[in-house]
């Protein structure tokens, strides 16, 4: 997790899709909880490292590490799919793990085909 955000923060944030879907595609080949150990570069955005904690904590479910649970709630609210017609459909089907945080994705955010 730590390298995926140096990578945002070193190439911009509007890159944080690419390198959270590799993230999570690591993740769910490997299945190690190590990939997800460190938190997030402090200077990453910080809504990025909202969608990070909660990503995480989604994958792992209970044995998210401590650093997940140091990342709060944003201020504004973050739809992911910034299609207007689609923020009615996320707050609904986002999971509880990304509305704590003020995030809203569609129910099939991680899914990957």
């Amino acid at each position: 997790m730590a390298e995926t955000s140096l990578r945002i923060k070193l190439e911009g944030e509007e890159t944080w899709t690419l390198w959270l879907f590799q993230f999570v595609d690591a993740y769910r080949r490997l299945r190690d909880p190590g990939l997800c150990a460190l938190a997030p570069d402090p200077d990453c955005p910080r809504r990025v490292r909202a969608l990070y904690a909660s990503s995480v904590e989604f994958l792992l479910g209970e044995s998210a590490p401590e650093w997940c649970r140091g990342i709060g709630r944003l201020e504004d609210p973050w739809f992911l799919s910034e299609a207007e017609s689609l923020k009615a459909s996320a707050l609904v089907e986002s999971p509880a793990i990304f509305r704590k945080r003020n995030l809203f994705v569609l129910g099939n955010f991680l899914e990957r085909g």
